[in-house]
């Protein structure tokens, strides 16, 4: 899995990317039905909506097999290795779930911040990448991004405790403001199975879901190995220390396991 010089220059110049269902329906409808799975248990690492409603579940990938699978797939993991040129680890696995009409809103930010001063990362030589569980519509709350916001570098932000259930180091308006103007806002869409990779220092947010279809994401956050974090404050169910180089799984690894109940069944 390796993106082309063009997307390698996209990437580079606008701060993200998206390769449309990258994921067949059928590796999707697996990880969908076992997000549903784990937003219905207790565990401590999901967390919840002032309302109740899950709003992300921390590190699936250690303790559910399909998402253990998708934390190292090589569709996931080798692009993001290609544009830091060096093996990554894991920092962070989430599932958020943006629930049908009460999926609260993330505020303007940018991830390295909150690496930075929660976890002590040196550099935002980290990224997300994110598969598409449910389709991403423009009126089901979408990711919004700032094109080219990544210029900006690492911007003065404060931390949010109060607008929702998740503390978040966020940017006031007068700098997303300026930054608007700039680069305008770009809200990338797209069926179950889209992947959509952006820059640590992109600057990103979303609106909250009043609508009946639900838009549950998963995001792998990958930082390279060299960059391990030195000072984490989070629990290591969201600041991982594991700092092991991923090795990546066959790429029909998580296809064989959707399928592998109904061979069992037949």
């Amino acid at each position: 899995m390796k993106l082309s010089e063009a997307q390698l220059e996209f990437f580079h110049r606008e701060g993200w990317l998206f390769l449309p269902e990258l994921f067949s329906q059928e590796e999707v409808d697996l990880l969908a039905r076992e997000a549903v799975g784990i937003y219905d248990t207790n565990r401590p690492e999901v967390w919840r909506e002032k309302s109740g409603a899950p709003r992300t579940a921390f590190a699936a990938h250690l303790y559910n097999e399909a998402f253990g699978i998708l934390g190292a797939h090589p569709r996931m993991i080798e692009p993001v290795e290609q544009v830091f040129g060096e093996p990554v680890y894991m920092h962070q696995f989430k599932i958020n779930a943006k629930s049908a009409f009460t999926g609260d809103v993330w505020q303007w930010h940018q991830d390295y911040g909150t690496w930075k001063r929660d976890d002590g990362m040196p550099e935002p030589r980290a990224m997300n990448i994110a598969i598409f569980l449910d389709e991403v519509m423009p009126i089901n709350g979408p990711l919004m991004l700032v094109p080219r916001s990544q210029n900006a570098g690492d911007l003065e932000a404060s931390h949010d405790l109060a607008t929702t259930s998740y503390p978040l180091w966020t940017l006031d308006e007068d700098t997303v403001t300026r930054l608007v103007k700039q680069g305008g806002i770009v809200a990338p869409t797209g069926k179950p199975g889209g992947m959509l990779m952006f820059h640590g220092n992109l600057v990103h947010g979303s609106s909250g879901n009043i609508t009946p279809y639900p838009r549950k994401i998963v995001y792998l956050t990958l930082n390279a190995v060299s960059n391990y974090i030195r000072t984490p404050t989070r629990p290591d169910y969201i600041a991982h220390r594991d700092f092991t180089p991923i090795k990546t799984v066959d790429d029909d690894a998580l296809l064989r396991l959707a399928r592998a109940p109904r061979q069992a069944a037949e």
